[in-house]
């Protein structure tokens, strides 16, 4: 396994500088938001692309997956919005078609920067739309959106999360096997997986080779907070003992996007956390 770290931490500062300092630290790879303040793909340009691919080379660190989950730059905003809105699942066939063109940019910038993976997530459900339909809606954005990524050999990662349409391990195996693509598997986020009440060795074997990428933080309390590896309740020696039981060889990234203060300290602290379990490679 490959340690990573996600831009999305430094919000307050460019990605190039996001990067300098993810790699500094000790990191193999980097997930790069693909969003405001850092990459959204409707207003980067060719040049930008290029001035990071460089950066990542300088700086000898792997674009691990590039986090298309978000979508703050749809409402002008520096960060958030209505979670993961407009999704591939809405009901309003606009604003599906926009989030299926952005993703479509987003496997562009990572075939750009030599990086095999995009994550996406599913959205929420919406009142008065039954999960049947959003259901078919999402097959719907997904089948066009895997078509695409494949001929570019990009994978394409879900992830799922309490509360959205597709919120468990088992939901994101029925739809892996209905797309019926090797280009659409898992962005398996491992704190989400948690507050699904979920065993990591069950989940590491549902999905296994369908795991593409892995988010990992930690959550105490059962709150959906990010915290950094070893402030929570999670149990690290279970999760990478079930990992190494599907010989996962991938990017598992630190995901603290709550972290904006001092994205830095919250990097350092969780490498030197992790490492002491020793199964991640340098290079």
């Amino acid at each position: 396994m490959k340690l990573s770290f996600s831009t999305n931490a430094f919000v307050r500062f460019s990605v190039a500088e996001a990067i300098e300092t993810i790699a500094r630290t000790g990191y193999s790879g980097v997930e790069i938001l693909a969003d405001v303040p850092h990459l959204y793909p409707f207003s980067t340009t060719d040049r930008d692309l290029a001035q990071i691919a460089s950066c990542l080379e300088k700086n000898r660190i792997f674009a691990a997956n590039i986090n298309a989950n978000n979508a703050a730059g749809y409402y002008g905003a520096k960060f958030w919005e209505p979670l993961f809105e407009p999704s591939l699942a809405n009901p309003d066939s606009e604003a599906r078609k926009w989030r299926v063109e952005f993703t479509k940019k987003c496997i562009d910038m990572a075939g750009t920067l030599s990086c095999g993976n995009v994550s996406v997530t599913s959205g929420r459900m919406v009142p008065g739309i039954r999960p049947e339909k959003s259901l078919a809606l999402l097959k719907q954005s997904l089948f066009e959106i895997v078509e695409y990524a494949s001929a570019r050999r990009v994978r394409v990662g879900m992830e799922y999360e309490p509360g959205l349409l597709v919120e468990r391990a088992g939901e994101l195996e029925i739809l892996i096997r209905a797309i019926g693509s090797e280009n659409f598997g898992a962005n398996l986020d491992l704190g989400h997986s948690y507050l699904a009440g979920e065993s990591p060795l069950d989940v590491a074997h549902r999905l296994c080779s369908s795991i593409f990428h892995i988010h990992l933080e930690d959550i105490g309390n059962s709150k959906h907070y990010h915290l950094v590896p070893g402030e929570g309740d999670m149990d690290f020696q279970e999760i990478f003992l079930a990992l190494e039981s599907i010989e996962y060889d991938g990017f598992v990234t630190v995901e603290l996007y709550t972290c904006p203060e001092n994205p830095e300290q919250a990097a350092r602290q969780s490498i030197d956390y992790l490492s002491r379990y020793d199964r991640f490679r340098t290079s």
